[in-house]
């Protein structure tokens, strides 16, 4: 896009800057469609392939930030800059972890010619506000939900401070084909409802839609809500409705998905909040961790 990251030797951060940020990459990826969020080596290269696909399902933007945490740039208590400092020894430094993203970044990026525009921000120091720095006007995030401190906090911020339409990259390869099929887990809830609107640009690209209603009310309620919802938004897609048995909702999901051949699921993320589904184990929990393809999701 604008300019690569700078080398740390050429422009320092004053001690006191809560995010290091080069205004030229970064006004690019401010007015992105799509940004590929890089908190962690391990998922740069697959967060970047999801980004670059659904940017182009749309035929929008694409851009890709690096952000992560650095007491030596941050403004926090005592023991939080500590806590920082020790994760030097099993995830490397700031410097460190920014060289391997930036690697992976450029590796994937050399690949094809197409790319060569592509420019990575860099963002580093207070890690809530290098969030809100780079994803505040972006309409979808790529980011992992798992792997480093800095990816589980930034999946965090995204989702419950920044209420960002989030796409979770697949644990292992990406197949491509992103909406190909997309699969809506449904129940007539907002958080589920907000996440279908959020998504509407990309669901109006797909090239099926089905809306699975689990353990529908007698009524009919689910399947009701959710054609109405479609046919508000001008989408089409077929509305069907299983009873999970003796399945969890999140089994019976990801069961129907993989029958179906699904290429991307849609959900309503933490209906009951963060924490309280951390304890009680429900859905979006079961979904994130055992998923095999790309989520997207929106609190």
């Amino acid at each position: 896009m604008n300019n690569a990251p700078s080398n740390d030797s050429q422009r320092k951060p004053p001690s006191l800057q809560a995010g290091v940020i080069f205004a030229d990459v970064h006004e690019v990826t401010l007015h992105a469609d799509v940004l590929a969020l890089l908190p962690d080596p391990a998922t740069a290269r697959l967060s970047l392939d999801v980004a670059e696909d659904a940017a182009r399902a749309v035929d929008g933007t694409m851009a890709a930030a690096h952000v992560g945490a650095d007491p030596e740039h941050m403004i926090a208590a005592p023991e939080e800059i500590d806590l920082q400092m020790l994760r030097d020894m099993d995830e490397g430094s700031p410097r460190q972890r920014l060289a391997r993203v930036t690697r992976a970044f450029e590796d994937w990026k050399h690949e094809k010619p197409d790319r060569e525009r592509l420019l990575l921000d860099d963002c580093r120091g207070d890690l809530n506000r290098c969030v809100t720095t780079e994803c505040h006007e972006t309409t979808l995030v790529v980011a992992p939900c798992h792997g480093n401190m800095d990816a589980r906090d930034a999946f965090h911020d995204l989702l419950f401070n920044e209420h960002k339409l989030v796409l979770v990259p697949p644990p292992g390869q990406y197949a491509g084909n992103l909406l190909g099929h997309v699969v809506i887990g449904w129940k007539p809830h907002d958080h589920a409802q907000r996440a279908v609107v959020a998504a509407r640009h990309w669901l109006t690209a797909a090239d099926r839609i089905t809306v699975l209603c689990v353990n529908d009310k007698p009524d009919g309620s689910y399947q009701f809500t959710a054609r109405e919802l479609l046919k508000q938004l001008g989408l089409d897609g077929d509305v069907i409705a299983i009873n999970s048995g003796g399945r969890s909702v999140g089994e019976t999901i990801l069961d129907f998905a993989k029958i179906e051949k699904a290429t991307c699921l849609l959900i309503g993320a933490y209906k009951h909040g963060y924490f309280l589904e951390l304890l009680l184990g429900r859905v979006t929990r079961y979904l994130l961790s055992h998923r095999t393809l790309p989520m997207m999701m929106k609190h």
